[in-house]
């Protein structure tokens, strides 16, 4: 039977099942904060993790000091409509504590912003109506995207000479309560912005005004004098264009009345391809839908740019429009403005829409239209295509007013051969009688950007997926005569090759460049900072390299025998010019297995180190978790790594085995030797997050995270013709290992995953019943016919390699799977791919066959989950589930004798067993000895 006649009838299969009655699906919101610096969370302070054996003996008896309706296992778990539940206490414990500040250092690193944060939101926060237009979540009252995380409070400290922290001065003046996002400092750094927000009525949160902190004395104002000037932060926000002025995305005072939907449509949807153009788009979600969604996107997404003093002088620039950045040159004279307009479209997300890109001079006029690009629907899917026409438009960072971009000469088909395939070209703002764009440089790969030095100095970056190749060119750009040559060729898989990045350092002009050192010699020395990736593990270093010769002297490097360390940022960048190595100072960080990430400063020449922050143990109850990298080897030869936890106290002798929580990820690769490199450090510190796997630590599990899942494919073959197999052989060689070892059960081994980790959940519970008693699988995609143009990196169609997405499907295999599966998914999911209807068509064709199976539907939640009432919900669904099928369940000997009986009663083509070698709906089935 052909692979389309085999899809052809799992579709009509499909069509043919009962669809579940859902609940009314809410909006979702779309988190937004950048963060300069990611600190591990902080947790409340409580008793040390109890022995094992209380453990088991309270997961048996349902004890878990919660409340009595969200207690036990009895029938009363599989009633829905019971509500949100909680998990056991030494669970909610780490969960709940609250998260330690981010860090942000002034411009010239003689201060440190420490932004504060809250816990986890209310599921109130997600309820809040959103409107869903052109890939964007918009909260529609406060006209900025939905479900914005923020800070709750600004803290400055001073850092003294000798490496230690002032006293705290906080930023007050703002309404008590407030929620603030977008925190810059301006370019001499003592001014601050930033928005702020507070709660209204109705659980309805403003919208935002522009605030200006003063850092000397903390004390905050509004921006503007007008309360009727409101931020539009639907893309960009606002930026400093000099230190006393700021150019700000406003809500149009003349916008007028929200647009109405019409309640008789002018006529019908119509798309039309009759001039048979190849248009072929992933899967993406949130789309404009008609004429009123676009009318209702450009209402909340047009700005109206005003330049404001910090004396409250107000300038209007420019038109209303849909401003999606705004970039001042480096002089502070010129502004870039981009802004998307209409035509729109309804099956590309607005990333794609028309993009008008324009000078401004930094008073408000406009000087010259750089480009206008038409609506790009037509980018093919293969990975490394792009947008035709002019992209990535920047400053250079070197010059005042210098731009440069690239334009491909593919047409942006990464499947057409050319050469060059990208030409990078540089301009002046304002060309002089009619000047020219020059060619920087021309490449054969896919431009991946560039590190800036000077007019004698820059590193450009060229990369091709397919192949995993990539360079780093050396160029003069403002000399002629000097010609571009190759510093790095490598293999992007190949980590342990990896030479590591130039450090940069600030300019006065408040840009960022490549550092150069002196060393008192005549040669040219740049800061090479990398992960240091070794088959021990990475061992991070700096380098001191020549970029003339190619030589490398190691100036610092992590101790490797008990902590990972890394190198944060260049702290001594106050001077333009060469920097003396003899005045060097960096910020590092350091952790170990069992002491969290702390912060320090190393100075040179002594290399003296000074500790700068002190922040307590986020969990002290898994203080003494045990950890250890791991290294075992797969059937064809591939060397695989995992991290296995086991819990505080655990003494094999006495506890013996334990059950196992086995979660991770699956990758690509080209060769197998890539494949098989050591990434991360034996000795990072084990952070938790709100829905680690790490949690059931706590619960006296072992833990077996992110277990290398390489799928190669080597040369011309495609990795994902043999996923299977691969995936299978990776996950026997892990779980060998460990039974190996003695300190996990067989028979009570669980696996779980998140995304593309769902979908290798649902696969091994299919192609490897041998293997593990249950699942976990959160916000998955099972039937890859929903994804037809392309998944994760397959770039090929549905039409181009029907067996590889029919055979990668778990959905086909609905059949085969005979462990209990616990399905979870955000309705709201806005990932491309992995639609909420993934889950639930899969847990039908579950039920089908009778697999225990169990499907969570998080309202308001997205790809990932925020609400604190959710991610409870999920750690009581799961903690439930692995006490029931793995901890309390049967051997899977006795289940998979059951099950395939049962299997063989309720087959969906009526009954009785299928012919030897096929399953009950015709697929061939994988002998297990082959797998």
């Amino acid at each position: 039977m052909s692979a389309l006649s085999i899809l052809h009838r799992a579709c009509l299969r499909l069509a043919l099942l009962p669809l579940p009655l859902a609940p009314l699906r809410a909006p979702l919101r779309s988190s937004s904060l950048p963060r300069p610096l990611r600190l591990p969370r902080r947790t409340a302070m409580s008793s040390a993790a109890s022995r094992m054996s209380h453990i088991a003996a309270a997961a048996a008896s349902g004890e878990s000091n919660q409340p009595a309706a969200a207690s036990g296992l009895g029938q009363e778990d599989d009633d829905l409509s019971l509500g949100y539940r909680l998990p056991p206490k030494e669970i909610q414990d780490i969960v709940d504590a609250p998260p330690l500040p981010v860090l942000s250092f002034s411009p010239s690193k003689d201060k440190i912003l420490f932004l504060k944060r809250r816990a986890l939101p209310p599921l109130s926060d997600l309820a809040k109506p959103e409107e869903k237009l052109a890939g964007v979540r918009i909260d529609g009252h406060s006209n900025t995207r939905s479900r914005m995380s923020s800070y709750t409070g600004i803290g400055i400290h001073k850092l003294m000479d000798d490496g230690t922290l002032g006293p705290e001065k906080v930023v007050h003046g703002y309404p008590e309560g407030a929620k603030i996002n977008f925190v810059t400092w301006s370019h001499d750094g003592r001014n601050l912005s930033f928005s702020v927000r507070v709660e209204e009525e109705d659980n309805k949160i403003s919208k935002l005004r522009v605030w200006i902190a003063d850092v000397e004395s903390g004390e905050a104002r509004p921006l503007f004098k007008s309360p009727d000037i409101y931020l539009n932060a639907i893309f960009d926000s606002f930026v400093w264009v000099d230190n006393s002025t700021l150019l700000v995305c406003t809500i149009p005072v003349s916008r007028g009345a929200l647009p109405q939907k019409p309640s008789v449509p002018s006529g019908p949807k119509i798309q039309s391809n009759e001039t048979k153009n190849v248009v072929q788009v992933r899967t993406f979600q949130d789309l404009l839908k008609d004429e009123y969604d676009a009318d209702l996107f450009d209402y909340y997404a047009t700005s109206q740019l005003m330049l404001v003093s910090l004396d409250g002088t107000v300038k209007p620039m420019g038109p209303p429009a849909v401003y999606t950045s705004i970039d001042p040159s480096p002089d502070d004279k010129y502004l870039m403005l981009s802004s998307i307009h209409r035509p729109y479209s309804y099956i590309v997300p607005c990333g794609r829409f028309p993009k008008r890109v324009e000078l401004w001079t930094a008073d408000g006029k406009f000087i010259r239209e750089l480009c206008d690009l038409p609506l790009a629907e037509d980018i093919p899917i293969a990975t490394s295509s792009v947008r035709k026409g002019k992209r990535s438009i920047y400053w250079r960072p070197d010059k005042p007013s210098t731009l440069y971009w690239v334009e491909t000469q593919d047409g942006g088909d990464a499947k057409v051969e050319v050469s060059p395939r990208d030409i990078v070209y540089m301009e002046n703002a304002e060309p002089i009688n009619g000047e020219q764009p020059e060619i920087l440089h021309k490449l054969d790969l896919r431009y991946g950007g560039i590190s800036w030095c000077d007019e004698s100095l820059a590193l450009v970056y060229e990369s091709w997926y397919k192949t995993r190749k990539t360079r780093t060119w050396v160029v003069a750009p403002d000399k002629k005569d000097v010609s571009p040559c190759i510093l790095f060729d490598r293999s992007s898989e190949d980590v342990y090759s990896d030479p590591g990045s130039p450090m940069l350092r600030r300019t006065a002009m408040g840009t960022y460049v490549i550092a150069k050192v002196n060393k008192q010699d005549e040669s040219t020395y740049l800061l090479l900072n990398g992960m240091g990736a070794t088959p021990e593990g990475n061992v991070p270093f700096l380098d001191l390299f020549d970029i003339n010769t190619g030589s490398k002297e190691r100036i610092w490097e992590s101790d490797k025998e008990k902590y990972f360390e890394t190198v944060v940022a260049l702290m001594s960048d106050k001077i333009d010019g060469d920097l003396p190595l003899d005045q060097l100072k960096i910020l590092t960080s350091k952790e170990s297995k069992t002491e969290n990430t702390q912060y320090y400063l190393q100075i040179w020449p002594e290399k003296k180190q000074v500790q700068i922050t002190n922040f307590p143990h986020p969990y002290p109850q898994l203080a003494s978790l045990y950890k250890e990298m791991i290294r075992y080897q797969r059937k064809d030869g591939v060397q695989l790594t995992a991290k296995l936890y086991l819990p505080p106290g655990y003494d094999q002798s006495k506890d013996g085995p334990l059950p196992c929580l086995v979660w991770s990820y699956p990758g690509e690769f080209k060769s197998k030797d890539a494949a098989g490199q050591v990434r991360g450090s034996p000795n990072e510190f084990s952070g938790i997050g709100a829905t680690s796997p790490l949690l059931w630590l706590a619960r006296g599990f072992a833990i077996l995270s992110g277990p290398t899942i390489p799928i190669v494919g080597e040369g011309d073959v495609e990795a994902n013709d043999s996923y299977v197999e691969q995936l299978v052989t990776s996950a026997e060689a892990a779980v060998e290992e460990v039974v190996r070892r003695g300190v996990v059960h067989p028979d009570k081994i669980a696996v779980g995953g998140h995304s593309y980790g769902a979908f290798m959940t649902a696969n091994l519970l299919a192609h490897a019943p041998h293997l593990f008693c249950c699942g976990i699988a959160r916000s998955g995609a099972y039937n890859r016919t929903l994804t037809p143009f392309g998944f994760q990196n397959e770039d090929r169609t549905l039409w181009e390699a029907t067996n590889t997405y029919v055979e990668m499907s778990p959905f086909m295999s609905a059949n085969k799977i005979k462990r209990p599966i616990l399905l979870i998914h955000g309705e709201q999911d806005n990932n491309s791919g992995t639609l909420t209807m993934q889950s639930d068509r899969f847990f039908n064709a579950l039920k089908g066959h009778g697999v225990q199976s169990r499907l969570v539907i998080l309202p308001f939640e997205s790809h990932g989950y925020s609400a604190r009432e959710s991610i409870m919900h999920v750690l009581w669904e799961s903690d439930r589930w692995l006490q029931k099928y793995c901890v309390n369940g049967t051997s899977k000997a006795d289940s998979e004798t059951a099950a395939d009986g049962e299997s063989k009663t309720l087959a969906a083509s009526g009954g009785g067993a299928a012919p030897e070698g096929l399953s009950s709906d015709g697929f061939s089935s994988i002998p297990r000895s082959l797998l």
